[in-house]
């Protein structure tokens, strides 16, 4: 197969084609100074026609509602054993006082996820003590969206409990669950999660669970965990998977699909000492995400068209370099983040509003709330 001209893949791009996984490739090895630009260039145009000009944003309040986990995944500085200094596991006074925190302070989102915790059951079962922890915001504030639960954690309850993945899913939408993180992707590629997670999830369960959702009606997001020991090679099929995925729930005419897609970089500085040594730095390299969200943008926008940077990881000022190089989106305001900043991330954890759009605002673009499932608020 003769591969694409680095111009002829941008040009071919720019006409609105789906770029393949090999012309992906060649655009992640672009060194020159000048392609990064045209790519830069190239990602920013056609956001521009896929998404408009409109930066977007949420206001939600995060929930990690224990870091007592029963993994060790090489990359993770937020998991503990339960005893553990720091270890915690909120009740459900503090579930409700942190919801109530969100609701008070405008948010339209609670994001809720946590530690695979062994003890987090009812009546010996797994399934009602997260059916639980939806029930106990949602009776308070049943017009809250709650995005909760990721894939690994569905697979985490169907294991303890011996139901299948839809009777899982199901019922997390039942009580009140409106939409899935996409995280606990990490890299879809089974040769890097054997060794930054290896009792996570393998990729094809990941995209087994995400699909289901997406055939029970449960709008999914999708993530990469990005900048470790991946290879630009995986990187593209990361992308690869979660286009193919894509285009299976609008083909299918699947009730949900995916709503956006965030690359999250790597952060490293409080990462477990082995993974640390590997990659060498404590703190993403901004230049390499750009460019991966840029070609983010080239390889997935004609299907997942909403695309957002993350504060928490890169900073404020480099979400907005994201927002000129592909980007739509600049996320939430988080009120509360646990898992990325005991990483050692230096965004933060809280943004507020008006702070967002006077950022969007120097950009010289529009801003707009938007819901969870990106619609105008």
């Amino acid at each position: 197969m003769v591969i694409t001209t680095f111009p002829a893949i941008l040009d071919r791009a720019l006409r609105g084609d789906d770029i393949s996984p090999s012309e992906g490739v060649v655009l992640l090895k672009q060194r020159d100074p000048e392609a990064i630009a045209a790519i830069h260039n190239t990602a920013d145009q056609i956001r521009h026609m896929q998404a408009g000009d409109t930066i977007t944003y949420v206001i939600n309040r995060n929930i990690n509602f224990t870091n007592i986990c029963e993994q060790h995944c090489s990359f993770c500085a937020f998991r503990r054993d339960d005893g553990d200094d720091g270890a915690y596991w909120l009740d459900w006074t503090q579930i409700l006082e942190k919801a109530t925190d969100g609701v008070q302070r405008g948010a339209t989102e609670i994001c809720m996820q946590g530690g695979l915790n062994p003890q987090a059951k009812i009546n010996g079962k797994s399934l009602p003590y997260y059916l639980k922890l939806v029930s106990t915001i949602k009776q308070e504030f049943p017009h809250i969206h709650l995005h909760a639960f990721s894939p690994q954690e569905v697979q985490f309850i169907a294991r303890v409990d011996g139901l299948n993945y839809a009777d899982v899913i199901a019922a997390l939408r039942d009580a009140g669950v409106g939409s899935m993180p996409g995280t606990a992707a990490e890299v879809l590629d089974d040769e890097v999660r054997r060794v930054l997670c290896p009792e996570k999830i393998n990729t094809a369960t990941w995209l087994e669970i995400v699909s289901t959702a997406h055939q029970l009606g449960l709008h999914t997001t999708s993530t990469m965990l990005s900048g470790h020991i991946e290879t630009v090679e995986q990187q593209i099929g990361h992308l690869e998977k979660l286009r193919s995925l894509q285009q299976t729930a609008i083909k299918n005419g699947y009730p949900a699909k995916i709503t956006e897609f965030i690359l999250l970089p790597f952060v490293g500085q409080e990462a477990p000492k082995p993974l640390r040594r590997r990659v060498g730095r404590d703190q993403p390299i901004l230049e390499d995400a750009l460019l991966l969200g840029a070609v983010a943008r080239i390889f997935l926008g004609n299907w997942i068209p909403n695309h957002q940077p993350s504060w928490v990881k890169l900073g404020l000022s480099g979400a907005m370099s994201a927002l000129v190089s592909g980007c739509n989106d600049i996320g939430g305001t988080l009120m509360e983040e646990h898992i990325t900043t005991m990483a050692g991330a230096v965004g933060g954890t809280c943004m507020e509003v008006e702070t967002l759009q006077t950022a969007i605002a120097s950009l010289g673009r529009p801003c707009q709330q938007r819901d969870t499932l990106y619609q105008p608020v």
